[in-house]
Protein backbone atom coordinates (compact mmCIF):
# COMPACT_ATOMS: atom_id res chain seq x y z
CA UNK A 1 0.00 0.00 0.00
CA UNK A 2 2.79 2.42 0.96
CA UNK A 3 4.45 1.80 -2.67
CA UNK A 4 0.99 2.91 -4.26
CA UNK A 5 0.67 6.19 -2.03
CA UNK A 6 4.74 6.75 -3.04
CA UNK A 7 3.54 6.62 -6.91
CA UNK A 8 0.17 9.29 -6.39
CA UNK A 9 2.72 11.43 -4.46
CA UNK A 10 5.73 11.47 -6.84
CA UNK A 11 2.76 12.24 -9.57
CA UNK A 12 1.86 15.24 -7.90
CA UNK A 13 5.01 16.64 -6.61
CA UNK A 14 6.39 18.43 -9.60
CA UNK A 15 5.12 21.41 -8.48
CA UNK A 16 5.72 23.53 -4.97
CA UNK A 17 1.97 24.29 -4.74
CA UNK A 18 -0.67 24.54 -6.89
CA UNK A 19 -1.08 27.22 -8.98
CA UNK A 20 -4.90 27.45 -9.47
CA UNK A 21 -7.84 27.24 -7.58
CA UNK A 22 -10.69 25.12 -6.93
CA UNK A 23 -12.23 27.01 -9.92
CA UNK A 24 -9.44 26.58 -12.25
CA UNK A 25 -9.33 22.91 -11.34
CA UNK A 26 -13.13 22.25 -11.76
CA UNK A 27 -12.95 24.40 -15.10
CA UNK A 28 -10.23 22.40 -16.76
CA UNK A 29 -12.19 18.97 -15.75
CA UNK A 30 -15.15 19.88 -17.60
CA UNK A 31 -13.62 21.06 -20.47
CA UNK A 32 -11.35 17.87 -20.78
CA UNK A 33 -14.37 15.80 -19.92
CA UNK A 34 -16.12 17.15 -22.57
CA UNK A 35 -13.36 17.34 -25.45
CA UNK A 36 -12.35 13.52 -24.53
CA UNK A 37 -16.45 12.30 -24.36
CA UNK A 38 -17.03 14.21 -27.66
CA UNK A 39 -14.60 11.23 -29.25
CA UNK A 40 -15.82 8.83 -27.31
CA UNK A 41 -19.18 9.04 -28.72
CA UNK A 42 -18.18 9.65 -31.95
CA UNK A 43 -16.47 6.95 -32.02
CA UNK A 44 -19.09 4.39 -30.78
CA UNK A 45 -21.55 6.33 -33.46
CA UNK A 46 -19.19 6.07 -36.65
CA UNK A 47 -16.40 3.92 -35.34
CA UNK A 48 -13.17 3.65 -33.31
CA UNK A 49 -10.43 6.07 -35.44
CA UNK A 50 -6.85 4.61 -34.00
CA UNK A 51 -5.01 7.04 -35.90
CA UNK A 52 -6.55 10.36 -33.85
CA UNK A 53 -6.02 8.68 -30.69
CA UNK A 54 -2.50 7.92 -31.40
CA UNK A 55 -2.02 11.47 -32.91
CA UNK A 56 -3.45 13.16 -29.74
CA UNK A 57 -2.35 10.88 -26.54
CA UNK A 58 1.16 10.53 -28.33
CA UNK A 59 2.03 12.45 -31.13
CA UNK A 60 1.11 16.12 -30.62
CA UNK A 61 2.67 15.39 -26.64
CA UNK A 62 5.81 14.02 -28.25
CA UNK A 63 6.10 17.20 -30.70
CA UNK A 64 5.54 19.44 -27.69
CA UNK A 65 8.01 17.59 -25.70
CA UNK A 66 10.58 17.16 -28.39
CA UNK A 67 9.98 21.62 -29.06
CA UNK A 68 10.38 22.26 -25.03
CA UNK A 69 13.31 19.74 -24.48
CA UNK A 70 15.45 21.47 -27.57
CA UNK A 71 14.40 24.89 -26.74
CA UNK A 72 14.97 24.87 -22.98
CA UNK A 73 18.66 23.43 -24.07
CA UNK A 74 19.37 26.16 -26.26
CA UNK A 75 17.96 28.59 -23.59
CA UNK A 76 17.22 27.19 -19.85
CA UNK A 77 15.18 30.42 -18.61
CA UNK A 78 11.44 29.88 -18.81
CA UNK A 79 9.62 30.01 -21.60
CA UNK A 80 6.97 32.59 -21.16
CA UNK A 81 4.20 33.40 -24.09
CA UNK A 82 1.23 35.21 -22.46
CA UNK A 83 -0.87 37.72 -23.32
CA UNK A 84 -3.41 38.89 -26.12
CA UNK A 85 -0.90 37.63 -29.29
CA UNK A 86 -0.25 34.45 -27.66
CA UNK A 87 -3.95 33.94 -26.17
CA UNK A 88 -5.23 33.95 -29.28
CA UNK A 89 -2.01 32.16 -31.31
CA UNK A 90 -2.99 28.90 -29.01
CA UNK A 91 -6.86 28.98 -30.18
CA UNK A 92 -6.22 29.44 -33.76
CA UNK A 93 -4.29 26.06 -33.70
CA UNK A 94 -6.38 24.70 -32.07
CA UNK A 95 -9.48 25.60 -34.33
CA UNK A 96 -7.02 24.96 -37.41
CA UNK A 97 -6.54 21.11 -36.20
CA UNK A 98 -10.01 21.08 -34.51
CA UNK A 99 -11.81 22.26 -38.13
CA UNK A 100 -10.22 19.94 -41.04
CA UNK A 101 -12.69 17.68 -41.82
CA UNK A 102 -14.51 21.43 -43.17
CA UNK A 103 -11.57 22.79 -45.23
CA UNK A 104 -9.05 19.73 -45.84
CA UNK A 105 -10.97 15.99 -45.29
CA UNK A 106 -7.91 14.01 -46.03
CA UNK A 107 -6.25 15.40 -42.50
CA UNK A 108 -9.56 15.44 -40.67
CA UNK A 109 -7.83 12.78 -37.83
CA UNK A 110 -6.24 15.60 -36.77
CA UNK A 111 -9.63 17.27 -35.56
CA UNK A 112 -10.20 14.20 -32.43
CA UNK A 113 -6.65 14.32 -32.25
CA UNK A 114 -6.53 17.82 -31.06
CA UNK A 115 -9.68 17.23 -29.00
CA UNK A 116 -7.95 14.54 -27.38
CA UNK A 117 -5.08 15.98 -26.94
CA UNK A 118 -6.23 19.09 -25.63
CA UNK A 119 -8.81 17.48 -23.53
CA UNK A 120 -6.20 14.97 -21.64
CA UNK A 121 -3.72 17.77 -20.94
CA UNK A 122 -6.34 19.61 -19.34
CA UNK A 123 -7.26 16.69 -17.28
CA UNK A 124 -3.40 16.76 -16.31
CA UNK A 125 -3.19 20.51 -15.64
CA UNK A 126 -6.23 20.17 -13.36
CA UNK A 127 -4.61 16.89 -11.46
CA UNK A 128 -1.27 19.01 -10.84
CA UNK A 129 -2.50 22.69 -10.16
CA UNK A 130 -0.79 23.49 -13.70
CA UNK A 131 -2.03 27.49 -14.66
CA UNK A 132 -0.35 28.20 -18.23
CA UNK A 133 -1.99 26.83 -21.27
CA UNK A 134 -2.43 22.95 -21.21
CA UNK A 135 -0.47 22.51 -24.61
CA UNK A 136 2.42 22.55 -22.11
CA UNK A 137 0.92 20.17 -19.11
CA UNK A 138 2.48 17.26 -20.22
CA UNK A 139 6.37 18.79 -21.20
CA UNK A 140 6.35 20.77 -18.03
CA UNK A 141 5.50 17.59 -16.39
CA UNK A 142 8.36 15.50 -17.65
CA UNK A 143 10.66 18.03 -18.27
CA UNK A 144 9.70 19.78 -15.00
CA UNK A 145 9.53 22.74 -16.08
CA UNK A 146 6.86 25.68 -16.09
CA UNK A 147 6.90 27.10 -19.18
CA UNK A 148 3.78 29.19 -20.32
CA UNK A 149 1.61 29.96 -23.21
CA UNK A 150 -1.66 32.21 -22.97
CA UNK A 151 -4.64 30.63 -22.81
CA UNK A 152 -7.59 32.03 -23.71
CA UNK A 153 -10.10 30.09 -22.07
CA UNK A 154 -9.26 29.58 -18.85
CA UNK A 155 -7.11 32.99 -18.22
CA UNK A 156 -10.40 34.61 -17.04
CA UNK A 157 -11.33 31.79 -15.00
CA UNK A 158 -7.81 31.66 -13.25
CA UNK A 159 -7.85 35.50 -12.89
CA UNK A 160 -11.49 35.61 -11.22
CA UNK A 161 -10.76 33.29 -8.68
CA UNK A 162 -7.32 34.90 -8.16
CA UNK A 163 -9.43 38.28 -6.57
CA UNK A 164 -11.06 36.34 -4.07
Amino acid sequence: MGDIRERVDTFFSYSPARQITTAGTVARLIVGVVFIGIVVVRAAIEGFSPGAWVLGLLGFPVLLLTWQWLRARVNPRPFIAIGPVPHVLNVVVFFVLFLTPWYFDPLSVTSDAALLFYGASMLLAAARGYAGCEVLAVSNWLLRRDDQIGCLLFAPVDMLSEKR
